[in-house]
């Protein structure tokens, strides 16, 4: 290889980070494996470590692992596999036999150390089936591993989940909409990580929702841009002030308006601690880091 190629991989390189991966709609759904696949393709090293079955709705539950009595979703692993498991060929899909908390736990404790050396860089769960908005978001098994992984072990986390789709077996053909969510996915990882680090700001994780897919429109990585927003309705003399930007009078936009507005994506900063909106300075430090990847919704 010439040393000009050489030296043009080298800004890549420097952006890779190792990433743990997980959701709620289980280890074998499409959309994890084909957010894996981009996030790889963008030179990430990734571990999935994800449930079993589909433990949506399961929120912040925790429970020991226990060995299967039925088979994996989607047949993905025999009946009377192990508590724990991987793919026969590819040793970073992992199946964890409890919830979503139970999942990242395990690849945060176990697994980081055999694939990363030591703790992962980042955390990442979904694209989960279905948008998670508001209220949902506090029983949402996709939120609540991020929220695990940022506050209970200290590592930057993001929740991603989009409005199209139904749970798809990982061997069925691969939906546009999944290819799209994991495309933005990737951009959202890497607008974070080349912010430099600390990635997020501590005991917070970013809560991000893709609008649904539509024939005619909102169907290209391209169309789309990234807006900052809030997860709660806000509630007057209660809610504590939004950071100021886009001259939204110390309110940001909810997650619901932005992606009912079109091709927007809302990125809301939530405490991992209980699942609210974070306050107006750690909005502003993200506010800061992601720049011009953020936009403002049109008036």
């Amino acid at each position: 290889m010439h040393i000009p190629a050489i030296l043009a991989l080298l800004p890549l390189a420097a952006q890779a980070v190792n990433i743990i991966s997980a959701n709620d709609d289980g280890w074998a759904e499409k959309n994890i494996r084909t957010l894996y696949d981009s996030l790889t393709a963008a030179s990430h090293s990734v571990v999935i470590s994800a449930p079993a079955e589909n433990q949506s709705g399961k929120g912040s539950l925790d429970k020991e692992p226990t060995g299967l009595s039925e088979p994996c979703e989607f047949d993905s692993c025999p009946e009377g596999s192990p508590a724990v498991g991987h793919n026969a060929t590819q040793p970073r899909w992992n199946y964890v036999n409890s919830y979503p908390v139970t999942s990242i736990k395990h690849g945060i404790q176990n697994l980081s150390t055999t694939f990363f050396n030591g703790e992962p860089d980042l955390a990442v769960t979904g694209p989960n089936v279905g948008a998670n908005l508001g209220v949902v978001t506090s029983f949402s098994g996709t939120v609540g591993a991020a929220c695990y992984a940022a506050h209970e072990a200290g590592i930057p986390a993001i929740a991603f989940s989009g409005g199209s789709g139904s749970p798809t077996a990982w061997d069925d053909p691969t939906p546009d909409y999944a290819k799209l969510y994991a495309e933005l996915a990737t951009k959202v990882v890497g607008a974070v990580v080349a912010a430099g680090k600390p990635y997020l700001p501590e005991g917070v994780f970013l809560n991000v929702n893709f609008p649904k897919v539509n024939d005619g429109k909102c169907n290209k990585a391209d169309d789309f841009k990234f807006v900052l927003s809030r997860i709660y309705d806000a509630v007057p003399l209660v809610s504590s002030k939004d950071v100021e930007t886009c001259n939204n009078d110390e309110r940001l936009p909810t997650e619901t308006k932005v992606t009912r507005a079109g091709c927007y994506v809302s990125i809301s900063v939530g405490k991992a601690s209980n699942k609210r909106d974070a306050k107006a300075a750690q909005q502003g430090e993200v506010l800061k880091k992601l720049g011009d990847f953020l936009t403002c919704l049109p008036k």
